[in-house]
């Protein structure tokens, strides 16, 4: 259940992974809304969740939206996040390609709170094969 506010006439979201609140835009409830359901429906526990951090991508500064990362603090899923009415289009997963040359994640995810998509990653072969469903982690 996500837990909101109105402060200053807009409305806030509390992200129990940064532990504040934070504005609730489009984007934002998609990711909400994916923390919430990793948590409560998958299992993983918040401390293994990282929101919206800077990484080094090709000499630039990125920040991704949302990686999961298993009990050694290896990133396993790496999720790009957009608004409901942005498409996932190529160029979506190909940015979250982009993030994962950096964080090495066996597996990626794009959402736009109505469609989902993740890929397995496998780095010797090049091979990136899609996966029906949220990936076992």
């Amino acid at each position: 259940m996500l837990k909101q506010r109105a402060k200053d006439g807009k409305t806030e979201v509390f992200d129990i992974v940064r532990r504040k609140w934070v504005p609730m835009t489009e984007e934002e409830t998609v990711r909400q809304f994916l923390i919430h359901f990793i948590v409560e429906e998958k299992k993983i526990p918040v401390s293994h969740l990282s929101v919206e951090r800077q990484i080094t991508v090709n000499g630039l500064t990125r920040r991704y939206d949302l990686v999961i990362f298993n009990n050694l603090g290896k990133p396993q899923l790496v999720i790009e996040c957009k608004a409901p009415h942005i498409e996932l289009s190529q160029e979506v997963i190909e940015q979250v390609g982009r993030y994962n040359k950096t964080l090495h994640a066996p597996f990626i995810g794009v959402s736009n709170g109505r469609q989902h998509f993740f890929f397995r990653i496998n780095f010797a072969t090049e091979e990136i094969t899609f996966c029906e469903d949220f990936p076992n982690l």
